[in-house]
């Protein structure tokens, strides 16, 4: 894959979720009553830094959860699956899901029903820093960083820090 472009540097992705923070704070009065829910793998520490926003600017200590949703997709082998389930407590919680990229919609579809399995939330809302459209299902984020319209040859790659030594969102084309 040969890069394209690098659509968003260090301090565009900060802003960005500075942002989303401020949105979640906005539109969910109740964060007492809020989770946060990273989708592995770089959804995690995308969900970090929105807990650590929130937190520093109302004090409420959202939980924050990991979630790795391989074994709800419909796309993978049923040989590839473990046995692990999800166990965060969101009976009854409003649930902020995070991932880093919005696609298909298979994997968010796969992590709503991993939280279904694992209990019934007062209500799911979709956090990510990128929706590049292109969707199979019939999914919406509620919280977007940036839209970035890209074509079925290319790839967008959400590059964070602490996992690949540098920070940026970049496209590639296949």
């Amino acid at each position: 894959m040969n890069i394209k472009a690098q659509i968003m540097d260090e301090q565009a992705i900060r802003r960005a979720l500075t942002r989303i923070s401020y949105e979640i704070i906005e539109r969910m009065p109740d964060l007492s009553n809020a989770v946060l829910v990273g989708i592995k793998t770089r959804g995690i520490p995308i969900a970090k830094v929105l807990k650590k926003n929130i937190v520093a600017s109302t004090g409420v200590d959202i939980p924050l959860y990991q979630l790795d949703a391989r074994n709800y997709r419909d796309d993978i082998n049923p040989e590839q699956r473990t046995d692990s389930k999800f166990s965060g407590d969101i009976a009854g919680k409003d649930v902020i899901l995070v991932d880093d990229v919005l696609f298909t919609g298979r994997t968010t579809r796969a992590a709503i029903e991993a939280i279904l399995d694992a209990g019934r939330a007062s209500s799911i809302k979709l956090a990510v820093l990128v929706d590049r459209g292109h969707r199979e299902l019939p999914v919406k984020a509620d919280f977007v960083g940036k839209n970035i319209p890209t074509s079925m040859k290319e790839k967008v790659v959400v590059a964070v820090g602490p996992l690949d030594g540098e920070t940026g969102v970049f496209i590639y084309e296949q």
